[in-house]
């Protein structure tokens, strides 16, 4: 248990360095590559060519390359309890290359999906022309997305934790393949937020991306839930908060009524 405990504390670490790096890099570069940087534009092009611009003034390789360093800011933590699943389900000489296999299927179902948002996006400037709009068009179907019985089912298989092959190549396929589907679910879960910082302007977009994980990360705190209409939000995780903060308050607040009655006593025999 302690050595399981110990490489666990480990990964959370990698994990947490990898997040920390990444953000002051997506901020320096992250405007580079925004559809919405290419709004002002394409407002005085015709309608077929802000994807022309897009990809004229980033190449594919640009544009691969700032998504992916927008998942290693915002998806290290989404996925630590997952890759928790992998290790502890791998002998130890090949648990550090499942958990790399579970990371390539991970990434490789988001930057499917993410080629396919900047799309979507770039296609509903074409559409709507005004950035400020999309961004509310974008809210409502996010909204709408949030409280519907879909979401709730993507969030439940972000919950799954199948059984995994102990050796050879099924161990491997079995390792990749549950990286493929927790990314599907992952982005099934999120594509609709994940949306909303495409439409917001430098820098701006950062914290937008900023609001999105830690929504992302508090609502995976979560339990599997019934397939329903209904608000789905950081329930747990505020709760967990409230419960910290009176945890380290009662103690203080225990000593300042203990410490009254002997002020009491000092003001009185003044």
């Amino acid at each position: 248990m302690w050595c399981a405990t110990r490489w666990f504390n480990a990964l959370l670490a990698v994990l947490t360095s990898i997040s920390l790096v990444a953000w002051p890099l997506l901020a320096l570069t992250w405007s580079d590559v925004t559809p919405a940087g290419f709004c002002s534009a394409s407002l005085r092009m015709p309608p077929s060519d802000p994807f022309n611009l897009a990809f004229v003034s980033n190449s594919s390789v640009q544009l691969a390359s700032g998504w992916l360093l927008m998942l290693a800011a915002m998806t290290p933590l989404l996925i630590a309890a997952p890759l928790r699943h992998v290790g502890e389900r791998s002998f130890a000489h090949r648990r550090a290359r499942a958990m790399v296999l579970f990371v390539a299927g991970y990434g490789a179902a988001w930057m499917i999906a993410g080629m396919g948002l900047q799309a979507m996006a770039l296609a509903a400037q074409m559409v709507v022309s005004d950035t400020r709009m999309c961004l509310v068009l974008s809210a409502a179907a996010a909204t709408l997305w949030q409280v519907s019985p879909a979401k709730q089912w993507c969030l439940n298989r972000c919950h799954r934790r199948p059984q995994l092959a102990a050796s050879g190549a099924p161990a491997d396929r079995a390792a990749f393949d549950f990286g493929l589907a927790h990314g599907a679910a992952c982005v099934g879960a999120c594509w609709a937020l994940m949306l909303l910082p495409l439409f917001v302007r430098h820098p701006g977009d950062i914290l937008a991306m900023l609001a999105v994980m830690l929504f992302a990360f508090a609502e995976r705190l979560e339990d599997a839930a019934p397939l329903a209409w209904r608000w789905r939000g950081p329930g747990r995780a505020l709760r967990i908060i409230a419960a910290q903060v009176r945890m380290h308050l009662a103690p203080r607040l225990g000593r300042d009524r203990r410490s009254l009655p002997c002020k009491g006593m000092q003001a009185a025999s003044s």
